[in-house]
């Protein structure tokens, strides 16, 4: 299928195939498409391009407004997707322009016909893909949906952690095979069936073989002739303190019989332990023979996903991340196309940012300069 794009779309591209949601949240589109939970509790979600760095006023995106809320709202996709022979391409952008510390930045793709409005954090989803980052921990999710299970991918993929507009791509395609991609650049890829636990393993250890009893696999050993000397243990590990003394007012009757204190005996040598050496009999760790795994069944679908909508379901402490051009589709350009979007934006926002720290610099520079003169000025005074 080959359509012109919307007026939400990029200008003058054409899509490929087909786009079954792309929300840029112009005009009224949230107020009108978008459903969130009946719960005064979760944190709200407002409009706008930004306070910090905005590459473009007039480029709305959705904010989290409050800070240590947990944030849901979901919207059904222009019609089913059912992605059987075809990739399944889903992205987004996010601004954590608040200096994020702890919150996630993902979206979560639906089953047709879920109830929107009652959505929560243990609703069934289909895909669960974007960034999390909670302090030193600074991951992209990627988290299928499968068997009534939820799996995550075992590989690490690293987010961007900046204040700056990044889009953030998951490419499943019909051979079982994905690519995640940042900015348009591939972080990770490999195959579903390699890097989620979902089915049984491929390998498993040969039950029938276990580590034979005389294998030797400490490649270091004590030295037997290696022994401790006689006077090794002649020293206390504590010994009276050379300088406490009574004090004065110290009552034996009232107080007790007066001990000095202990302070560590440099002159002890601690627990005896001989020196190592290389182990002649040493073999090399052991390896326990594999065989192919008779439980093992290929599924040649883990790739597909019958999807009807997208959503939110994220916990920031800190507010103010912007969520922009959530996208599923099955065309892999025009999904670059619209990434290219972010990058740009990234890039005016680098600039933005560069302009007001070398405005901060010089002000800060200049007040520094100010304070010297003040204090020369003081000094002058001084000896006048």
């Amino acid at each position: 299928m080959k359509v012109a794009l919307s007026a939400m779309a990029l200008a003058g591209a054409i899509v490929q195939g087909e786009v079954f949601l792309h929300e840029d949240f112009s005009g009224n589109s949230f107020e009108e498409n978008w459903v969130s939970p009946n719960d005064s509790g979760l944190g709200k979600f407002t409009l706008s391009s930004g306070n910090k760095y905005s590459a473009d006023a007039e480029n709305f995106g959705l904010q989290t407004s409050q800070d240590a809320k947990f944030y849901m709202a979901a919207r059904n996709f222009e019609h089913d997707f059912d992605n059987t022979d075809k990739p399944m391409v889903i992205q987004l952008s996010v601004k954590h322009e608040q200096s994020i510390d702890c919150g996630g930045g993902y979206v979560k793709v639906y089953a047709p016909g879920a109830d929107l409005a009652t959505l929560d954090g243990d609703s069934p989803y289909n895909v669960m893909f974007g960034p999390d980052i909670c302090g030193s921990k600074k991951i992209v999710h990627v988290i299928f949906g499968k068997k009534g299970d939820n799996h995550l991918i075992t590989k690490k993929i690293s987010c961007k952690a900046d204040i700056h507009t990044h889009a953030y791509t998951l490419i499943i395609k019909p051979d079982n095979t994905y690519s995640v991609l940042i900015d348009n650049e591939e972080k990770e890829s490999g195959t579903i069936a390699d890097d989620w636990e979902i089915l049984e393993p491929r390998m498993i250890n040969d039950p029938e073989q276990s580590k034979p009893d005389d294998w030797v696999d400490n490649a270091m050993m004590d030295d037997v002739e290696d022994v401790k000397p006689d006077n090794w243990d002649d020293e206390p590990e504590y010994i009276v303190d050379p300088d406490a003394e009574q004090p004065e007012d110290w009552d034996t009757e009232e107080d007790g019989e007066w001990t000095p204190t202990e302070v560590p005996n440099e002159a002890w040598k601690g627990p005896f332990r001989p020196k190592r050496i290389d182990n002649p009999a040493y073999i090399g760790a052991w390896e326990h023979p594999m065989i192919e795994n008779p439980d093992f069944e290929d599924d040649p679908t883990l790739y597909q996903f019958n999807s009807g909508a997208i959503g939110f379901d994220v916990w920031q402490v800190k507010s103010g991340s912007i969520f922009d051009d959530v996208l599923v589709t099955d065309d892999v350009e025009y999904a670059k196309e619209v990434a290219a979007k972010s990058i740009v934006a990234a890039e005016k926002e680098r600039e933005l940012k560069m302009i007001d720290d070398d405005a901060a610099k010089a002000k800060a520079e200049a007040q520094d300069d100010d304070d010297d003169f003040i204090e020369e000025d003081d000094d002058v005074n001084d000896e006048l």
